[in-house]
């Protein structure tokens, strides 16, 4: 069965740091990218740091720039978020999600159109 799991949430105070891991398994990893997004209460989900099906380019949200980044452990099949300088605006459950990589020079969008996507895992920044 496919499977995205998250883990590595909890409770971090503002200005500090927390890494979120997304282990896949069921599918052939090295054929999908795996994309970040997250829902805080009351919003509609988000994109957070996604990458683009065709050309592996990366997406950042404006309110993450220069805090979050993502890291690939191709060997374990896991992909990590980086949080760093966390705000309580970052409070939300986040979740990993899987795009199945496909060259398409005239594709240029983000965070569209996943194939798969974990359960997420619940961050919440006290200030």
């Amino acid at each position: 069965d496919v499977q995205l799991v998250e883990a590595g949430g909890g409770l971090v105070q503002a200005g500090g740091s927390l890494r979120l891991s997304c282990a896949a398994s069921g599918f052939t990893f090295d054929d999908y990218f795996i994309s970040w997004f997250r829902q805080a209460p009351g919003k509609e989900r988000e994109g957070v740091l996604c990458i683009n099906r065709s050309d592996g380019t990366t997406y950042y949200a404006d309110s993450v720039k220069g805090r979050f980044t993502i890291s690939s452990d191709n060997a374990k099949n896991t992909v990590t978020l980086h949080m760093n300088d966390v705000k309580p605006e970052d409070t939300a459950v986040y979740y990993c999600a899987a795009d199945r990589k496909e060259y398409n020079p005239y594709n240029d969008k983000y965070c569209d159109g996943m194939d798969f996507w974990g359960r997420g895992t619940l961050v919440t920044v006290s200030s």
